[in-house]
């Protein structure tokens, strides 16, 4: 494969790849502000919800203290026994209807604040408005939605509000019903109005309750005049139900009358109003039923001052950073809230990440398979590239080797028919040695080539006989003495295993000893020293064949046993071969159930250490 599709390939899947990941970190990202948003509208929704219980146990409080205090004058003025049980009914009936308007006011808060946490750009307008614009589709036309900017006083910011209005003036149409409406409107970009819809919410109360509510308070104030009127206001102490609650929160007697019972019980301070505990538990409830189990802080705050907060000191700290989530109390007051109530979450980034480690976890996952796959596939493509490279080089080198005895042959061939040279025995007898040695040559190499095709088929076939290991190294090393010789070389062999009986093929076994005893003799710069061992370990015997020649280094010891791969030799060209031999004895021996090690330092000389496992072992574990 050439240099540019391999760049090619590779800059094509880095793309590939590249784009996944950015895909996937778009698609966390968005699910991460998802998860936000729900996050914080659980937290507002549970703040709302924890207020109004506050406030509704508040009056139910309020209540008992009135009951106490009517039930305690009750039993001191007989004489007011009448009058002050039809206070306590009206009084009753007027707090069962407050908690029910309270309820309703209570849902009311729930849906309103739900809807502006969804919808940010919403206008309220009223029934009669609806009623006379958009009930009717051929007064929708005189609809007017816009955004208006308008400056915060004080400072260079400014504020967009959505604002409805009409552009005719049409007769006004009553209103049907009590309940609260909103316009959401569809705001572009560009700060354009494109599209609105109505949103209609539950009365802020209920009339009926609101009217029975009247109708009690003024039967409640007669009763109250006609009593103060009996009494000429010469009784001291506390004189009705209203009195006791202003002794209560440290008024004068006979300043509050039932229309200010409201205003007198907001002024009371906001920690005698709160329970800190109360709320701590109320917002625990609330946060595990919406599946938020992280810890918080809160804060409860007065118009002017701190009243309460999280005892951790050291999380309190880190709280300016975290998220701040808060809501008024005691709504129903009249005036502005009393107080406020806030609530920190130092880890909703890591709540919000758990959440998300069901997508988190697979992608990663993805990701390291991918990359995986990605360095898999660049290792066999530069692996086959380098393969590549060995073959050819494999093929130029066969050429050569080939060229040689074929020339060899050819010239003796041509000399052999010269009429002088064939009158000559002696010369005709040189001549065909010559030819039958390179013959011989040829055939060595072709038998080598084709083993190694047979071996990556895997028909080769494996005789497994009886072979006795030292007699065939002594053989091997006869045969190899005449090449020795040439060479200058010494061989020293100790063939001290008492053992030697393997099942194996004999024929390549002895190839296998054949190939590492020459290349100990090629790779010796100088006279070879060779020295062969074969000695017992267990059942197992292990032949080690050494000498001092080049060595290797650690890099070329893990290679030397891959196909078509040569030591380089410098300058020493005498070195022939195909990178075949040491690729079909590493076969060879893996084939007998042995193995091969090589222990080699540069300019010191190699070991090739075979291990092959004894008969009687081999025959135990059959």
């Amino acid at each position: 494969m050439k240099k540019k599709s391999i760049s090619l390939i590779i800059g094509l899947m880095s793309v590939a790849l590249l784009g996944v990941v950015a895909m996937q970190y778009y698609f966390i990202r968005e699910t991460y502000k998802q998860k936000s948003i729900l996050f914080d509208e659980a937290i507002n929704t549970s703040l709302a919800k924890v207020a109004a219980e506050i406030e509704k146990s508040e009056l139910i409080n309020n209540s008992q203290i009135i009951t106490r205090a009517n039930q305690a004058k009750y039993e001191a003025e007989q004489k007011k026994q009448r009058m002050l049980a039809e206070q306590l009914r009206i009084q009753r009936q007027i707090e069962k209807l407050r908690l029910q308007q309270l309820d309703v006011e209570s849902v009311f808060r729930e849906e309103d604040e739900k809807l502006k946490a969804i919808f940010p750009n919403i206008t309220y307008i009223e029934n009669w408005f609806y009623e006379t614009y958009f009930r009717k589709r051929q007064n929708q036309r005189y609809i007017d939605i816009s955004l208006v900017e308008e400056r915060i006083p004080g400072t260079s910011l400014a504020q967009n509000f959505v604002v409805v209005s009409a552009t005719h003036e049409l007769p006004r149409v009553s209103a049907k019903d009590d309940s609260v409406r909103y316009v959401v409107s569809t705001i572009d970009v560009s700060g354009i109005v494109r599209d609105y819809r109505i949103a209609t919410l539950p009365p802020k109360a209920d009339a009926k309750v609101a009217f029975e509510l009247m109708e009690l308070r003024s039967q409640l104030e007669l009763l109250n005049k006609e009593f103060l009127a009996d009494k000429r206001n010469a009784l001291a102490g506390a004189e009705n139900a209203f009195d006791t609650l202003a002794i209560l929160g440290g008024k004068k007697v006979g300043v509050v009358e039932d229309i200010a019972l409201s205003i007198l019980l907001s002024n009371r301070p906001l920690e005698q109003r709160v329970n800190q505990n109360q709320v701590q538990k109320l917002l625990q409830e609330e946060l595990i039923s919406r599946g938020i189990y992280s810890p918080f802080n809160i804060e409860i705050r007065d118009r002017s001052r701190i009243i309460y907060h999280s005892p951790d000191a050291e999380t309190l700290a880190s709280s300016e950073k975290s998220p701040r989530y808060t809501t008024a109390l005691f709504k129903g007051d009249f005036g502005e809230p009393t107080g406020r109530l806030s609530i920190y979450f130092p880890n909703k980034k890591r709540v919000i990440a758990d959440n998300m480690s069901y997508l988190i976890l697979p992608t990663l996952a993805l990701f390291a398979v991918l990359i995986g796959c990605f360095a898999y596939t660049l290792s066999i493509i530069f692996k086959q590239k380098k393969i590549s490279e060995m073959k050819t080089d494999f093929i130029n080198n066969m050429t050569h080797e080939f060229k040689t005895p074929v020339a060899t042959i050819m010239i003796a061939s041509e000399s052999l028919r010269d009429p002088e040279i064939a009158s000559n025995e002696q010369r005709v007898n040189k001549l065909a040695n010559i030819i039958y040695d390179e013959n011989v040559r040829l055939g060595s190499h072709i038998e080598r080539v084709l083993n190694i095709a047979k071996l990556e088929k895997e028909n080769l076939r494996i005789e497994r006989t009886d072979v006795h290991v030292n007699p065939l190294l002594e053989g091997v090393l006869d045969s190899m003495q005449l090449q020795l010789h040439k060479a200058s070389g010494t061989i020293h062999a100790d063939l001290s295993a008492t053992k030697d009986l393997v099942i194996g093929d004999e024929l390549h076994l002895s190839n296998v000893f054949f190939n590492l005893v020459d290349n100990a003799i090629k790779y010796s710069p100088n006279a070879p020293e060779i020295l062969v061992r074969s000695h017992n370990s267990k059942e197992n015997i292990i032949i080690s064949i050494s000498d001092k020649g080049m060595g290797m280094t650690k890099e070329q010891q893990e290679k030397i046993f891959d196909q078509f791969y040569r030591i380089p030799t410098g300058n020493l060209h005498n070195v022939k071969g195909f990178g075949l031999g040491l690729s079909y004895v590493h076969d060879i021996i893996k084939r007998l159930d042995g193995k091969i090690q090589v222990k080699s330092e540069k300019d010191k000389g190699t070991t090739f250490e075979i291990t092959l496992p004894l008969k009687s072992k081999k025959s135990n574990n059959s």
